[in-house]
């Protein structure tokens, strides 16, 4: 897989996971009155899809930085 295409596998992650994390988010708004165990558990799955969308975007950097490279490489010398 070329570093572009895995760049923008990630960034479709990253952007999947951004969206399922607000939505987890709003869902805990919208309990209302409800169980404390069940809304802690909510919580800590939201945070935890944190923790995987920071190494993802870790990931996109380092991608975006190999590309950079790249091109640098690739390109003609003046």
């Amino acid at each position: 897989m070329s570093t572009k295409d895995e760049l923008r596998r990630v960034e479709e992650d990253l952007a999947r996971l951004w969206a399922e994390n607000q939505d987890i988010r709003d869902q805990l708004r919208d309990m209302g009155a409800t169980d404390q165990v069940e809304k802690a558990a909510v919580i800590s799955q939201a945070d935890e899809q944190v923790e995987l969308i920071a190494g993802l975007e870790r990931r996109r950097d380092f991608l975006l930085a190999r590309l950079e490279k790249e091109g640098e490489q690739g390109a003609p010398k003046a």
